[in-house]
């Protein structure tokens, strides 16, 4: 079992929220945190842009991984979202067990 760790940013809040719910309520992920106040320094069409934004860290299983990324990508209001995925070394077997669990379809 390999877990996945999946970074993505948001523009605001009730935004992040949404996607949270959705992708947890649908078992595409087992957890997402939601870190507010988050500032995000990028080039976008040819600018540097700062604006505020919400964090989602999002805890899903690699084989659940490309349907949790196209739902994301469909629900998620950016042209290109943010969607870093990273393998954990390592973590409690418990609680992968647990991941595992809550992100396999009913």
């Amino acid at each position: 079992m390999t877990a996945r760790i999946v970074l993505c940013t948001c523009p605001d809040a009730p935004t992040a929220l949404r996607l949270a719910h959705t992708l947890v309520d649908e078992r595409l992920a087992a957890c997402v945190n939601t870190i507010g106040g988050v500032a995000s320094t990028y080039r976008w069409n040819g600018e540097v842009h700062v604006d505020d934004e919400v964090l989602l860290v999002i805890k899903t299983m690699a084989d659940r991984f490309e349907a949790m990324q196209s739902r994301l990508v469909a629900l998620h209001p950016y042209d290109v979202p943010e969607v870093l995925a990273i393998e954990p070394a390592g973590g409690a077997a418990p609680y992968l067990a647990w991941l595992e669990r809550e992100t396999r379809p009913e």
